[in-house]
């Protein structure tokens, strides 16, 4: 995608939700670590259900440990993959104790050394937590970077360094949460929404199913 269609796209993705957020409920840094380590494989909803109940008992390492890995299986169990996901937050909690002084690092080596913590997530944390300008690659992006032509790649890995490369200083900041959101809602893996889609006459996608003009 040329440069001044990248612009574009930002651009209009911005105008259209100027401030935009992580949809996972959370209340402080640790909250949204936890959040986004049990969100592996689910919906957001689902993990915000469970967690509704969850954080009001459980919002510091120290209570997480208290609460213990059955507790928190009590209260996560709607959530798949739970038993191995209480085992990474109890786990985390405990070298975030041990290591951290009970608080979340603003450190992407210090995140992923936690376990369960993934380049995805310590980018998650990263970015919603302490405002740095990184871009977490998940199923979403990843559709969106490939199939529209902003940052092709046959791996994750290669999809974040080409979204590195090509995303304007001045959107880095939110450009995970325009691009998650778009994939989510409108640029969706088997109905992609095209004829209401703000950035089609951008979008390289051979097999767009209707040709919609800038809006």
């Amino acid at each position: 995608m040329p440069p001044e269609a990248v612009e574009a796209l930002y651009a209009r993705l911005a105008a259209a939700l100027p401030e935009p957020r992580s949809e996972l409920d959370y209340i402080n840094p640790y909250t949204l670590l936890v959040a986004v380590v049990l969100s592996a494989q689910a919906t957001d909803k689902g993990v915000n259900k469970a967690t509704a109940a969850l954080f009001p008992v459980a919002d510091t390492p120290d209570k997480m440990l208290a609460l213990g890995e059955d507790g928190l299986k009590a209260h996560i169990r709607t959530i798949g993959l739970f038993n191995s996901k209480a085992k990474n937050v109890i786990a985390l909690s405990k070298a975030l104790v041990e290591q951290h002084g009970g608080q979340v690092p603003a450190d992407r080596d210090a995140l992923e050394a936690l376990p369960g913590v993934g380049r995805k997530t310590a980018n998650v944390v990263l970015n919603v937590a302490f405002g740095m300008p990184t871009i977490a690659v998940d199923t979403h992006i990843f559709r969106v970077a490939n199939r529209t032509g902003l940052a092709p790649g046959r791996t994750v890995g290669a999809v974040e360094d080409a979204l590195e490369g090509v995303t304007p200083d001045a959107y880095r900041r939110h450009a995970h949460h325009w691009l998650i959101l778009h994939g989510r809602y409108v640029c969706k893996a088997r109905k992609p929404g095209c004829a209401g889609c703000g950035i089609a006459d951008l979008c390289g996608w051979p097999d767009k199913p209707v040709a919609a003009g800038a809006p």
